[in-house]
């Protein structure tokens, strides 16, 4: 992609405006806390002092938008706090420019490393940095640095105690996140009636994941509907792939087909149903003819071996989501069979009725393994490491133009750069453009409403709280329509103590167009593009993959032992090497998607991995993970007799697919003699009577890495053409 597409490209995803479920009621209780903070703190020490603590309560009113699934008054409290340290820390250098500048170097670099740690905390770190410039300009003693810091994080616990005495949609977030997997896994129920072999983007399984993980405490308060409900969507899906694969299931047409689109499209009218119950917190209300659908007793006269079992698995399975979304539910899933990972849910702790959850860590036990992600970034090749120089020195060389120009308020310009930039081309650039549109019409409203009302000090005060309202309301809808609401309200607050909007208003604007020019030039200079590291998540892919498809082959070749008391099909073994494995597969695919996602907007050639070849490398290592979680959904019961040859077939993927990564980062042509070889055994007979799943599954492995040897083959041609 040219740099003028690039350019374009950006430009139009950052003034894009997106259709978002508002949610006033947060943004209405985000406004109120602001405003019980301004009006203290201008009733008791005056307008500066409210002008600070405003900035306290706005920030901690966003980080409780983050998507986080930490408690939200615990993100306001963080918030708060780590602000006032900054502010207070930041005066107590403000008057001598040097050691300002290197706190502001030090405290730069190390919100671009906080990246490493995630998104929320790299956003909280920035925005201490960016309001940090503004409010260590307002105190005029340490006395009064420190009464400024301590309202500061007044403004983060009044924010939070609102959050605990007006809650909004208690667990929502995690509500949502289930029933965005359940949603998902309706509509890939729905696509397999047309599609057997239709993708599916594990995305929102990961996401229910995540959500799921809760502390002692907050185990014994979660709804009862959300006990167990993830685990149970998680061995749904491969039971379903299971049943709609026409090489494993059923064949293409006839009665089998008939009754299985039959099953998938009752399948997905059930977990539909399920969703909207937990979403809404209500009774479910499961179509009646859905369930007569998967209750018939002629699914067992028309399907037969693998494609009956699986039948079989997904009504007992289903009955459980019911029951379970109901709250009525233990959540273990009881009697459904083996179904996907075995053990999906059950990688945690006990919740309350001894109902499995998955631990979150407590905020004190992450520091040390923050410092140490943080620390592990300290190497030349880390795209985090080079996001965290270029902020930095855009930002102290911002400061130090600022200062010289002589327009006064220099801090405009390496805020601006610190709000925007970001460690991937795409957003920086996308979030410049946003900022100075954003700006200009901000500033734009807010002079008009200056000059035609003049506005007091308090009646300043309340427009300000306006603005954050409107800002709380569209944040995520885009960045430009937040950045308007943002210019007016520190205008609005700025004019609140006492500053003149008609000298800080053209200084913005041009200070912060001086802010986002610097942010893209560093990157400009000093890039980190995805693009070259395309082999390189593709390998971790592959392995990835290739591990996943080894554990389940293996478990053919050596059965668990017995069943868990009082569970039905084996249901109690261990597989948690085979749930690991998948865990690593899925993270290894949504890294590999993100990073394609940003390299298709960078201004730089494919350099050995063009679109296409990287369309098809992604769709074959997609049926390759398809492929194993059928298998997986069809390992052998208790009991069942080992499978000749799947030890040394599971050896050999193993060793095929690190090799084949090896291949794919060094531009070679990945090789699969070892897999060909050890499956040629088998219909040479040196393999006695293999299990026919397991037959039909291999081959259909082999077939996926053969499909990905071609995509990279055409690679270095595709290159030269380019």
């Amino acid at each position: 992609m040219s740099w003028l597409r690039a350019l374009k490209e950006t430009a139009r995803s950052g003034l894009t405006i997106e259709r978002r479920r508002l949610e006033p009621l947060i943004a209405v209780r985000g406004a109120a806390g602001l405003a019980l903070v301004i009006g203290v703190s201008l009733t008791l020490f005056g307008p500066a002092v409210a002008a600070s603590s405003a900035f306290g309560a706005f920030q901690a009113a966003i980080a409780t938008f983050q998507r986080s699934w930490r408690p939200r008054p615990v993100l306001a409290l963080v918030s708060g706090a780590s602000l006032a340290v900054s502010t207070f820390t930041g005066y107590l250098t403000g008057s001598h420019p040097a050691l300002f500048l290197a706190l502001l170097a030090l405290w730069t670099f190390l919100s671009g490393l906080a990246w490493a740690t995630g998104p929320t905390v790299g956003i909280i770190a920035s925005s201490n940095v960016a309001i940090m410039l503004v409010t260590v300009t307002l105190p005029a003693s340490v006395a009064e640095a420190a009464g400024h810091a301590a309202m500061i994080a007044f403004g983060g616990v009044v924010q939070a105690a609102l959050v605990v005495l007006f809650p909004v949609r208690r667990w929502g977030a995690q509500r949502d996140a289930l029933a965005d997997a359940l949603a998902a896994e309706a509509d890939y129920a729905r696509r397999l009636r047309h599609d057997p072999v239709a993708p599916f983007d594990p995305q929102p399984l990961m996401t229910a994941r995540l959500a799921a993980a809760v502390s002692e405490r907050q185990a014994r308060r979660r709804p009862a509907e959300l006990h167990g409900t993830r685990g149970l969507a998680e061995r749904v899906r491969p039971v379903l792939a299971s049943l709609a694969d026409p090489a494993i299931g059923v064949p293409a047409e006839g009665p089998e087909r008939d009754r299985v689109r039959e099953l998938l499209a009752a399948a997905g009218s059930v977990l539909d149903a399920a969703a909207r119950a937990i979403r809404q917190g209500e009774p479910v209300k499961a179509p009646p003819a859905a369930l007569a659908a998967l209750r018939t007793p002629d699914t067992g006269a028309i399907l037969h071996g693998p494609a009956r079992r699986a039948a079989t698995r997904l009504s007992a399975l289903l009955a459980d989501v019911l029951e379970t979304a109901q709250g009525q539910g233990t959540g273990e899933g009881g009697g459904a069979g083996t179904g996907a990972g075995g053990g999906a849910g059950q990688d945690g702790g006990k919740g309350r009725g001894g109902d499995p959850h998955r631990p979150r860590a407590t905020l004190p036990s992450l520091v040390p393994v923050a410092l140490r992600t943080m620390r592990a970034e300290l190497r030349a090749d880390s795209p985090v490491l080079r996001h965290a120089v270029r902020v930095t020195a855009v930002a102290t060389t911002g400061y130090l133009l600022g200062g010289a120009l002589p327009l006064g308020h220099g801090y405009w310009a390496p805020m601006t750069s610190v709000m925007v930039m970001r460690p991937d081309f795409s957003q920086t650039y996308a979030r410049s453009v946003a900022r100075f549109g954003g700006t200009l019409v901000g500033v734009a409203l807010a002079t008009a409403v200056v000059r035609a009302a003049h506005p007091d000090t308090y009646t300043s005060g309340a427009i300000a709280v306006v603005c954050a309202f409107a800002m709380y309301l569209v944040m995520r809808t885009g960045y430009a329509a937040a950045n308007v609401c943002i210019s007016a309200y520190v205008v609005f607050l700025l004019g609140m103590a006492g500053t003149d909007w008609s000298q800080s208003v053209p200084e913005r604007v041009v200070l912060t167009l001086l802010g986002g020019f610097l942010a893209m030039a560093a990157y400009a200079v000093y890039p980190a593009w995805e693009t070259p590291r395309l082999r390189t998540r593709l390998a971790d892919w592959l392995t990835a993959d290739g591990r996943y498809a080894a554990a389940v082959v293996a478990h053919y070749a050596d059965p668990p032992g017995a069943a868990a008391e009082g569970r039905a099909g084996g249901e109690g073994r261990d597989l948690s090497d085979v749930r690991a494995a998948l865990l690593g597969a899925r993270e290894a695919r949504i890294a590999w998607q993100d990073a394609l996602a940003r390299a298709a907007d960078e201004p730089v050639r494919h350099r050995g991995l063009s679109r296409a070849a990287a369309d098809g490398a992604g769709h074959a290592l997609a049926q390759l993970a398809r492929v194993a979680m059928l298998l997986e959904a069809h390992l052998p019961d208790r009991g069942a007799a080992r499978v000749p040859g799947a030890a040394r077939l599971a050896d050999a993927l193993r060793r095929s697919t690190e090799e084949g990564a090896r291949a794919v980062r060094e531009r070679r042509a990945p090789a699969w003699e070892e897999v060909r070889a050890e499956l040629a055994r088998w219909d040479g007979d040196a393999v006695p009577d293999p299990d026919p799943v397991l037959r039909k599954g291999a081959g259909l492995l082999l077939a996926a890495l053969d499909e990905l040897a071609e995509a990279l083959a055409d690679a270095p041609a595709e290159r030269a053409k380019g």
